[in-house]
């Protein structure tokens, strides 16, 4: 259902290395790149994650409330995402840890423009 979701970024090349070293291991590359915008996922046909310098020029603002999650195949693998994320500079929103017993397992963060993230996996 989802085609993409478009976070606001300051600096369009730090946001696409830090997304391209963090995504990389899921498979995920730029697949399209334009002036202000950069799209990057596994394929066209797959949900996409867009990086866009906004088109008005102001500054991005993340809105309170507003988050995308990654399906990740493991805890193991939301760890390991999560530890990623803070090494390439994102700050700890909420570490790995089982938030509903046998159903939901997460780790949050921020990236560099403070756009908040998880990583999950459910059941």
């Amino acid at each position: 259902m989802i085609s993409y979701a478009t976070v606001g970024v300051k600096d369009l090349n730090k946001s696409v290395q830090f997304y391209s070293e963090l995504f990389a291991g899921l498979g995920a590359k730029v697949l399209i790149k334009m002036d202000r915008i950069v799209f990057l996922g596994t394929s066209n046909k797959a949900p996409m994650l867009a990086l866009c310098v906004p088109y008005n020029k102001a500054e991005p603002h993340p809105g309170n409330g507003n988050m995308l999650s990654f399906t990740a195949a493991s805890k193991g693998q939301v760890d390991e995402l999560y530890h990623k994320a803070i090494a390439l500079g994102a700050s700890c929103d909420g570490p790995p840890g089982q938030r509903i017993p046998d159903v939901f397992y997460g780790a949050y963060f921020k990236d560099p423009d403070g756009n908040k993230m998880c990583f999950c996996v459910f059941g």
